[in-house]
């Protein structure tokens, strides 16, 4: 099987069009708006905009619920870690044992929760929207990062599904051979175990064939060619605003309504 056939298809979302470059900047200005500050406005502000771009990017509510569940899972548990264990104050809301929950208390684990949540989903826009090639086309010519370094990682992103359905097809082969078929969790483990040293050598098998045919090829022989040039253009200006735009509403919002809880105070 081709990694062409198991790479992902190019979305046709707007955002997609837009170069990755500006979508990093502009994921990354709310990121750091959003560090600067642990407050419960500023995070859902964030939160809410971000939903918005959703359609932009080609993402509905069961495919963002799909991709990103173990993010609000997270957000989840780190709410309720920060609700346990925040200061005590205000008035008591539930009072079992060592489970105390106060207005407070809750107030800050809402607060991290919502903002783990506005940070990462950003993230989750990007990679869903930016094609990896697109990607290592920016970091290459636009930043100038080493090619070898931009290439090597394309293709290992271009291999992951490769590496997937040789998993699916070794444990396969396994069962059908008997292999792993006894009852009990140290058995399992030791299959699993056998299943990815053999993953392993063909991922250095195919890595070493790779290596062979990029040099037959004259990688790195002297100055690089590039098929697609990567450039800026109205749509990144627009992206790059919306962002600016999403860090002055989100901070705006959290001072005018006397939230605005600078981590550094």
């Amino acid at each position: 099987m081709s990694v062409d056939v198991l790479a992902a298809p190019r979305s046709k979302a707007w955002l997609a069009g837009a170069n990755p470059l500006a979508k990093l900047g502009a994921a990354m200005a709310i990121t750091v708006a959003l560090l600067l500050s642990v407050d419960w406005v500023s995070a859902t502000a964030a939160l809410v905009l971000e939903c918005l771009l959703l359609p932009l990017a080609g993402l509905g509510a069961s495919l963002l619920l799909r991709r990103g569940w173990p993010v609000l899972l997270a957000a989840v548990v780190g709410g309720y870690g920060t609700a346990l264990l925040a200061p005590k104050t205000g008035e008591v809301l539930l009072s079992a044992g060592p489970l105390l929950f106060t207005t407070g208390s809750v107030e800050s684990g809402v607060a991290i929760a919502l903002r783990g949540l506005a940070i990462a989903l950003p993230g989750i826009i990007v990679l869903a929207s930016t094609d990896p090639t697109d990607l290592a086309d920016a970091l290459a010519q636009k930043l100038r990062l080493p090619h070898r370094f931009v290439l090597g990682a394309l293709a290992a992103m271009r291999l992951v599904g490769l590496l997937v359905a040789e998993w699916q097809t070794l444990g396969m082969a396994r069962r059908a051979r008997g292999v792993g078929s006894e009852p009990g969790f140290f058995s399992g483990l030791r299959a699993s175990l056998g299943q990815a040293l053999a993953l392993l050598v063909q991922a250095i098998r195919r890595a070493s064939r790779l290596a062979v045919t990029m040099e037959a090829k004259g990688f790195g022989a002297g100055p690089r060619t590039w098929a697609r040039e990567s450039v800026f253009t109205r749509r990144d200006a627009a992206v790059a605003a919306g962002g600016l735009v999403m860090v002055a509403v989100s901070v705006g919002a959290a001072v005018v309504l006397g939230t605005w809880n600078p981590v550094f105070g």
